[in-house]
């Protein structure tokens, strides 16, 4: 990529400089009112969504949702037992919130498919993500060889079979060869193959 994105990226990397810090106070008071899941007319992080494969051209849209932060909340049982058995505490669930925003956003564009996301910002309460999305059957996208993949059927849904790279991450496929070999082809497919 360009210089121009080499700076972009460095202003991303370091999240404790006063310039960043300032810009993103003032970007999540406006983010904090806004609906859940919002449509944007261009990305936040440019470098970030080009090097996922974003372009500037028609049947790319760039969606930010906000989604809660934290692990899973458990109703605390009325009946006795002591706290380290009440089942309330360290319920986490086996998504990460990236990958839980991608299919919040698959289930309000459905004609669109997930190609990727990125973090652009958190607060105590939230974290909001940009999510990129393709029209699979509009014309630019079918004309273009780089991105003409996804309007294949095996693509279709992508974002709730784990095939994104949110989803990957989730089902513990980042690592390839010793030590993984109980991942593939899933960690439930594993369990019942003959050794």
């Amino acid at each position: 990529m360009g210089s121009m994105y080499k700076y972009v990226r460095n202003f991303w990397r370091d999240r404790n400089s006063e310039e960043f810090k300032e810009l993103m106070k003032s970007r999540l008071i406006q983010w904090r009112k806004q609906p859940t899941v919002v449509r944007v007319e261009r990305p936040t992080r440019i470098d970030r969504a080009r090097s996922l494969g974003y372009k500037a051209k028609q049947g790319f849209v760039v969606v930010r949702v906000k989604i809660r932060r934290g692990s899973r909340r458990k109703s605390r049982p009325n009946r006795g037992r002591r706290p380290k058995r009440m089942g309330t505490t360290r319920i986490t669930a086996g998504k990460s919130l990236r990958w839980m925003a991608e299919e919040r956003v698959a289930r309000k564009y459905t004609n669109l498919e997930v190609l990727n996301s990125y973090w652009v910002g958190q607060d105590g309460r939230h974290k909001w993500f940009e999510i990129i999305l393709v029209d699979p059957v509009h014309s630019q996208i079918i004309k273009d060889k780089d991105i003409n993949w996804i309007n294949r059927k095996v693509h279709r849904r992508r974002v709730f079979r784990g095939l994104t790279s949110a989803g990957k991450k989730s089902r513990g496929l980042r690592g390839r060869g010793y030590g993984h070999e109980k991942a593939r082809p899933s960690v439930r497919a594993h369990r019942g193959r003959i050794k």
